[in-house]
């Protein structure tokens, strides 16, 4: 599976950004897909994750009610809506697919990684 992360800019806060993980080589239909994020020296976090198959999600404590994960079947892509930015959203973000069916927070358990797209929120 090649992802391939776009969407990232740069938002002021309270605004909103809209990032896209499409996939080739294979689909995703029996993949958990997650999105995760690293600001500079810091460790790499969990954001959001979908499974693709029931469309289960999951999201990190400081995203809920602000950041929304989907998926398009027709396009092979995961989007994360990402509303109310604020600068502590400031990272480097990265979709991840692994096979499991459970929608993992640890980035160590997934396989597959997209190149990243920075996103910079300013004040």
């Amino acid at each position: 599976v090649q992802l391939q992360a776009s969407g990232g800019g740069m938002a002021q806060t309270g605004g909103s950004l809209r990032l896209s993980c499409a996939a080739s080589g294979r689909a995703f239909s029996r993949y958990v897909v997650g999105w995760f994020r690293q600001a500079p020296g810091k460790e790499r976090e969990f954001v959001a994750g979908i499974r693709w198959s029931d469309s289960s999600t999951a999201y990190a404590d400081s995203v809920k009610g602000r950041f929304t994960i989907s998926r398009d079947n027709t396009v092979n892509t995961v989007y994360l809506q990402m509303n109310s930015l604020k600068p502590e959203d400031t990272a480097k973000y990265y979709c991840a697919a692994d096979g499991a069916w459970r929608i993992s927070y640890n980035w160590r358990t997934y396989t597959y990684w997209g190149q990243g797209t920075l996103v910079t929120v300013s004040s």
